[in-house]
This record gives C-alpha cells, sequence and structure tokens, in this order.
C-alpha cells in the first residue's frame, strides 16, 4: 500500500524560524518547507515526531512539525526540484521506484504499521490496482 500526496505550498525559513503547532520544530540554517496535504483529519498518525521520513519526489526527506487536522510540513530544503504539485509518498512506492516502509514511518509514530494502515479515513482516496483480470481491469 502507498500514501501519497503533494506539495500544496512553500515557505522559506530564516535560521531560528518555527513551523508547526506550538512553533515544536525550528529552522537550523535557512530552510524550505513544504506544506503537504495529508494530516490526522485523513488518519496519518498526529504523533509522528520531527525526522519522521517520507520521500519527496522519490527522495528522502522529514517531517519538521507537528502534524496538523489537514497537513503536515516537511523541510525539502536539499530536494532539488520540490515544488507545488511535487508527490510526497508518506509510505509506500515513489514513482521512480524507491521504498518507503510503513514500519519505518509506524517506529517514528512510536506504534505499529497495521495502526497506521488500518487507520486511513475515508475522505482518503483510494486507487486499487492488479485486482480482477491480469491487466488489472
Amino acid at each position: 500500500m502507498t500514501l501519497r500526496s503533494q506539495i500544496i505550498a512553500l515557505r522559506d525559513l530564516e535560521a531560528g524560524e518555527a513551523v508547526g503547532y506550538a512553533g515544536r520544530w525550528r529552522a537550523p540554517r535557512p530552510s524550505r518547507i513544504a506544506v503537504v496535504a495529508c494530516g490526522y483529519g485523513d488518519g496519518y498518525d498526529r504523533h509522528a515526531v520531527d525526522g519522521t521520513p517520507v520521500l519527496v519526489a522519490g527522495q528522502p526527506a522529514s517531517i519538521a512539525g507537528k502534524v496538523s487536522m489537514d497537513m503536515l510540513t516537511v523541510d525539502v530544503t536539499d530536494i532539488a526540484g520540490a515544488d507545488i504539485g511535487t508527490e510526497v509518498v508518506l509510505w509506500g512506492r515513489a514513482a521512480n521506484g524507491r521504498v518507503l516502509s510503513v514500519d519505518a514511518v509506524a517506529r517514528h509514530c512510536d506504534t505499529i504499521s497495521y495502526t497506521l494502515l488500518t487507520g486511513m479515513l475515508p475522505r482518503v482516496p483510494r486507487r486499487y490496482h492488479g485486482l480482477g483480470s491480469e491487466d488489472g481491469q
């Protein structure tokens, strides 16, 4: 299973500026933060800590700040080409084939992978592949 979203906004921060509820994450250097359209209202675990891994354009990145109801923030300072609309994989396989295991994400949320997999709420669109005939139709 892959949970993916996209960047919906970008913000450049100076060193020391904060993001997220209570300003939990502070930029250690001039940084670029992506706002991603997924939050605990979608079923993404709100206990995800700073550093929880994601893939942005198939490249490793990490959550910066607390997960909000409808969005989360990711440090994309070192991700060339991160822009509005860029794919963000929260777990699973990115378009370039790189995989982020749900187990790796679960460890950062102090839970198990099954809690994450079964926690997706109805507003998250689902696409099923490989079911039915051999060609997936």
